[in-house]
């Protein structure tokens, strides 16, 4: 199970994710489940961790807008495993998407200091 806590009104958790030649970071992500990607995170990030290119993605942003992104490649220790994932370049927060939350239960109370929990299903 993975757990986090509410804060500032949004669920975070806090992750590893591991480059090339085993760099490893620990980063707070906010879960956003209208985003249906894997994650998100900064040029500052995937610079220090040197985390290798994979593509050029087109994505269509919540208020319509289109835009252009780079697109890396990483893995993320992940309820108690490593899991390879692709990382969006993003000049915000680290957000979570839904393509990591597949097959998981997630449970959120919301008010402030509230728990998160990321649960695998069945």
């Amino acid at each position: 199970m993975i757990t986090g806590a509410v804060r500032a009104g949004e669920a975070r958790i806090r992750l590893t994710v591991r480059g090339p030649r085993r760099r490893e970071e620990e980063i707070e992500a906010v879960i956003d489940t209208g985003y249906t990607g894997w994650l998100t995170l900064p040029t500052t990030v995937i610079d220090a961790m040197d985390l290798r290119w994979h593509s050029v993605e087109r994505g269509i942003l919540a208020d319509g807008s289109e835009c252009l992104f780079d697109v890396y490649e990483a893995s993320v220790l992940w309820d108690g495993l490593a899991r390879r994932i692709l990382v969006d370049e993003a000049e915000t927060d680290p957000l979570l998407g839904m393509a990591l939350l597949a097959g998981h239960e997630l449970r959120v109370q919301v008010t402030a200091g509230g728990k998160v929990t990321i649960q695998r299903l069945a």
